[in-house]
């Protein structure tokens, strides 16, 4: 309901992502009221635009206006914008002309973009943003779908966590907690009721908000584990979470969270690789040897914006860590199949690397050590004589922090109980 394109920004300043002939458009935000609930200042900017973007549904609550021009948003649309723009810029110096001076707009405003709601709130404003820079867009917001929803159900804003991507909603279930769902179609509420109910929590409170703000605005109640069927396509799924979780937001999973074959970095041995990479926002990790993904899933789970590529050579293990991050709510995981030694150099530059697996293959350690950006994380898991003795090496030519960790759990002994040891695992931990 608030639109269907991300964008995540990094740093202080917006700055346009690519260059091309100047455009200036303004972002209007469109209720489902459509055209009656905008304000007449306005209106006077749409009908004062030569060329309205907009989705096929946004461009219909829209009147006829004798002389504009109307373009659908392309498909795909982060591939065909740009081209778009492009000619848009053109498009000023020739078209619209006749609009340039308004009441909304005395400098004239030849395009206007049309966008559910708040065009910031998972817009298209946001994308607009990022290409053009902030101060080639001029967004107006309506409410925002998420601010009608909160108003419906009597949520303060301070209460509810607003996801963007169905997808992470698993990332987020915890006892008592309120979420609002943007979702991306009629099939959302049945997809992320089979998830709730898949991880014990399937008597949420379960709320669909369908066409929020127009004449035919409906609410329907239930819960996740009865819901059955598709929700009209216009809607914001709200969730009241009742289950108990097993997978909390601190680094260090229950093993068993993770479909795997053996190859995982166990529990303990994560933790404390996660608290040496330092996982922070916006921070690319490579996870290089990923085994079952666990470090680059956990790094992910640290903040919504963290990014991860995990590079895993065989393909089985590469299809399970896709389904292991699906599952673990941060399907945004890049997963690459093939020997670090071969795909590495391709890799955008990380914040951070963990190597679980191969670091003792030829040029893995000096590639990820080239690559690393200065102030980079750099952690290495060994549990052989030969790797052993290669971080020996590195941390006497780097420094850093070289440690050998074992871990012991209780078991069964007999009758009674006794101590099993894990395998000694040499990590070596370095800042760049």
């Amino acid at each position: 309901m608030a639109g269907g394109t991300r964008a995540h920004l990094r740093g202080a300043a917006v700055r346009p992502s690519v260059s091309w002939p100047a455009v200036r458009l303004h972002v209007v935000g469109i209720g489902a009221d459509g055209w009656p609930g905008l304000t007449e200042p306005v209106r006077t900017l749409v009908r004062s635009a030569g060329v309205l973007l907009g989705a096929p549904r946004q461009l219909a609550l829209v009147p006829a206006i004798d002389g504009q021009r109307r373009i659908e948003w392309p498909s795909p649309l982060r591939d065909r914008l740009p081209a778009l723009l492009a000619d848009l810029a053109g498009h000023e110096t020739s078209v619209g002309m006749r609009r340039r001076s308004t009441d909304a707009d005395p400098a004239g405003c030849p395009v206007v973009a049309l966008a559910s709601g708040d065009p910031l709130v998972a817009g298209i404003g946001s994308t607009l943003v990022e290409l053009l820079g902030p101060d080639a867009v001029t967004v107006v917001p309506a409410v925002s779908s998420v601010a009608l929803a909160r108003a419906r159900l009597g949520w303060p804003a301070e209460t509810t966590v607003v996801v963007r991507d169905p997808g992470t909603v698993a990332r987020h279930l915890a006892p008592g907690r309120r979420i609002l769902v943007l979702s991306t179609d009629a099939s959302t509420p049945g997809t992320l009721a089979a998830t709730l109910v898949g991880h014990g929590f399937g008597a949420s409170g379960y709320t669909v908000l369908a066409r929020l703000g127009a004449a035919d605005e409906t609410i329907t109640r239930g819960t996740a584990a009865a819901w059955v069927g598709d929700a009209p396509a216009l809607h914001v799924l709200a969730i009241e979470c009742a289950g108990a979780t097993r997978c909390g937001l601190v680094t260090g999973l229950p093993d068993d969270a993770y479909e795997h074959d053996g190859q995982l970095t166990r529990r303990d041995l994560r933790a404390s690789a996660l608290a040496r990479l330092v996982p922070q926002p916006g921070q690319l990790l490579w996870d290089v040897g990923a085994g079952a993904g666990s470090v680059g899933i956990e790094w992910l789970r640290a903040h919504p914006t963290c990014r991860a590529v995990a590079v895993e050579r065989d393909p089985d293990r590469a299809a399970r860590i896709g389904r292991n991050a699906a599952t673990l709510g941060v399907p945004g995981l890049r997963v690459v199949t093939g020997s670090a030694g071969d795909v590495l150099a391709e890799l955008p530059p990380p914040d951070a690397v963990f190597v679980g697996g191969g670091a003792t293959s030829p040029g893995v350690l000096d590639g990820c050590w080239a690559a690393l950006r200065p102030g980079g994380r750099l952690v290495v898991h060994g549990v052989t004589l030969e790797t052993e003795t290669l971080l020996a090496g590195w941390y006497s030519a780097h420094g850093g922090e070289l440690s050998r960790i074992q871990v012991e759990s209780a078991a069964p002994l007999g009758r009674l109980t006794g101590w099993t040891p894990a395998r000694v695992v040499t990590q070596w931990a370095v800042t760049r």
